[in-house]
């Protein structure tokens, strides 16, 4: 399978290289700074630039699936998504956000009374990529959000999957990089989740 990875040096993106690296993938790598990509067997790091559309196109053509790992708010989800459609990619799997998650009936996360405000942007734009792809009319694309703590951990290989509603347990919500990109990968070996938003967490 022919893979592009757009953020590929980022807390998640670095996580789904090295573990597509470790399953035998073959990964083109794209980065603002492509320095800043691991050095990892099957991985070809590319400068890319995310809002460049008509550049970016021309990078992610040929591969089969594209994955996004980019900021929401360092990024514009119409420029990734007409990349990807210009591209002729047949998948496109997003690091999605948790704030657009339902933390109770009808009430997403992002707008609940505690959610930090220093964030709040950053999982609005997350939330507006969503409503985006699900206007898509053939796109395929998957959008996988993390629970609300996304750490740096272990990879465990135990956790749960859900749908648009928050995961949570007596430690409250999260998920490591590592066992997040676990269930990132696994759905790109074996689609389950096609034109749909799924979540993971502990």
């Amino acid at each position: 399978m022919s893979i592009a990875l757009i953020g590929a040096s980022g807390n998640a993106g670095s996580r789904i290289l090295k573990e597509l690296s470790d399953r035998g993938h073959h990964v083109t790598a794209i980065a603002r700074h492509p320095e800043k990509i691991a050095q990892l067997p099957g991985v070809t790091p590319v400068k890319g630039d995310a809002n460049d559309e008509a550049a970016l196109a021309a990078l992610l053509r040929g591969h089969d699936t594209v994955i996004s790992a980019v900021h929401f708010t360092a990024s514009d989800a119409s420029v990734l998504i007409g990349a990807v459609k210009a591209a002729g990619a047949k998948r496109y799997l997003v690091v999605g956000g948790a704030g657009s998650l339902e933390a109770a009936p009808g009430v997403a996360l992002v707008d609940t009374p505690d959610f930090p405000q220093a964030y709040k942007a950053e999982a609005l734009a997350g939330a507006d990529f969503l409503d985006l792809l699900r206007k898509e009319p053939a796109l395929d694309w998957t959008f996988l959000s993390p629970s609300a703590m996304f750490v740096p951990g272990e990879r465990t290989g135990k956790f749960r999957l859900g749908t648009d509603q928050l995961l949570t347990n007596e430690h409250g919500s999260s998920i490591s990089f590592e066992d997040y990109a676990i269930a990132f990968v696994d759905e790109i070996e074996k689609p389950t989740h096609s034109r749909q938003r799924f979540t993971v967490g502990y």
